[in-house]
């Protein structure tokens, strides 16, 4: 059906943004932390309370800001900026984006903690040895840091990919699906046809394709795992 070329077209532009933005706004989140500055103890928990939220809430809140009848298009234009205008989240061409916003709100601080662990598990001789030789900021990260963090880039790629392919409440409760079911992904094509249209063929289908592409992450990094704890 069209609709599941709609839900496949929306996991890759959803997966591809939501992953990305996260392990790179997660990263740079981290580094910032990492530099000791004032207020750490403080910024560490408002980074992370996002995370503590579920899907619904998260896409409920959401849908209150971005809707512009009530959230930020209707604030601004009470301000006098009568010329902003943001309706993704009614616009069937980007209300896939305005999910990626939420999920990537809500999983960045999560991917922080990750990065911000491994950076504070990196032993500070090498990184002591590598100024003493000359390197840059940048370089210290190109070349030693952000390669040190190797493990810390999979898991967090595992964990974000399997939630951005069970991304269903979130969808559900920030668009309704959308307009004519613009904002579907595979969860929701599959809930559709499983438990509405009774069209259980199609719905087991489609979550059979959804088992096979969360084993086609986590096999491979099962593997991995447990071949790295043999040796």
């Amino acid at each position: 059906p069209s609709s599941w070329y709609t839900s496949i077209t929306n996991m890759a532009i959803f997966g591809f943004l939501y992953v990305g933005i996260c392990l790179a706004l997660g990263l740079f989140l981290a580094i910032l932390l990492d530099q000791k500055i004032r207020g750490e103890g403080l910024l560490r928990p408002i980074f992370l309370y996002p995370m503590a939220l579920s899907f619904i809430v998260t896409g409920v809140a959401w849908k209150w800001f971005l809707d512009p009848g009530l959230g930020l298009e209707q604030t601004l234009h009470h301000f006098g900026w009568t010329s902003f205008h943001f309706d993704w989240i009614k616009n069937k061409d980007f209300v896939i984006y305005t999910v990626v916003i939420a999920g990537v709100w809500q999983a960045s601080g999560f991917v922080m903690a990750m990065f911000l662990a491994g950076l504070r598990g990196i032993d500070g001789e090498i990184m002591k040895a590598a100024q003493i030789d000359g390197a840059s900021p940048f370089q210290l990260y190109r070349r030693i840091v952000i390669p040190l963090l190797r493990p810390i880039f999979l898991s967090a790629f595992i964990v974000l990919a399997h939630m951005a392919i069970k991304s269903y409440d979130l969808v559900v409760a920030l668009t309704s699906g959308g307009p004519g079911g613009s904002a579907w992904l595979p969860s929701n094509f599959m809930y559709e046809y499983t438990f509405k249209r009774n069209e259980m063929a199609v719905g087991s289908a489609s979550a059979i394709i959804m088992l096979m592409t969360i084993s086609a992450l986590i096999v491979p990094y099962l593997y991995s795992e447990l071949k790295e704890k043999a040796r």
